[in-house]
């Protein structure tokens, strides 16, 4: 069995459940893939399907991945992700893959995704720095102060924290539960927040995987 699958996310909204309470859930509208490739151990190393996502027009394919493409006969996809397999017998080139063929509601996932872009941050932002004196005559307020000693060690530590750029960095949650799995419309419902914003293509996996 294939170990997740591309989805994109929609927003968040709200769902009751059986005891009346609102449960907070983000939705994503997960798949349908179609195998595009399938990487052998034999051959490639490893087993593994590589999957597309959302169809593409002709004309902004370009001639190397419209030949890769064209092999599967399910025309053009703007993404492309391998994902590990355990049971490659089980899936031909062209297969379309659907999230209620490898999730059910109340399971456990993890999703990976691109943390929203928030530019260059202070310490203050980005790493939760208490901040430096806020009355009797201080300066500064939100600055990094010191950043090391003078004499001995005489430099900068590795992995000082610093101003930078903050998000728009690969980030995986964990333990996410499956709160639905609409199959008709290819929709799954996710207990709490997934990382990105609305739009951002994730990839859903198994917890463990």
């Amino acid at each position: 069995m294939i170990k997740g699958i591309l989805g994109k996310k929609l927003g968040m909204s709200q769902i009751f459940n059986e005891n009346g309470d609102i449960v907070p859930v983000t939705l994503i509208q997960a798949g349908p893939c179609f195998v595009i490739q399938k990487k052998m151990k034999e051959k490639d190393g490893y087993d593994a399907i590589q999957l597309g996502f959302e169809p593409k027009k002709e004309n902004r394919v370009n001639s190397p991945l419209k030949g890769h493409q064209n092999k599967a006969g399910k025309g053009y996809f703007h993404y492309l992700r391998e994902l590990l397999c355990d049971d490659m017998d089980s899936f031909e080139i062209g297969q379309e893959i659907k999230a209620s063929d490898i999730f059910e509601k109340g399971e456990k996932i993890k999703i990976t995704g691109t943390s929203k872009g928030k530019g260059f941050a202070g310490v203050t932002k980005r790493h939760g720095f208490g901040g430096l004196p806020a009355s009797h005559g201080s300066l500064i307020h939100r600055a990094t102060g010191s950043i090391g000693c003078s004499a001995d060690p005489s430099k900068v530590i590795k992995g000082k924290r610093m101003p930078g750029h903050m998000g728009n960095r690969k980030v995986t949650v964990k333990s996410l539960e499956v709160v639905d799995v609409m199959s008709d419309d290819n929709v799954i419902a996710i207990k709490g927040a997934v990382p990105g914003p609305k739009g951002q293509v994730v990839v859903l996996k198994k917890q463990g995987v």
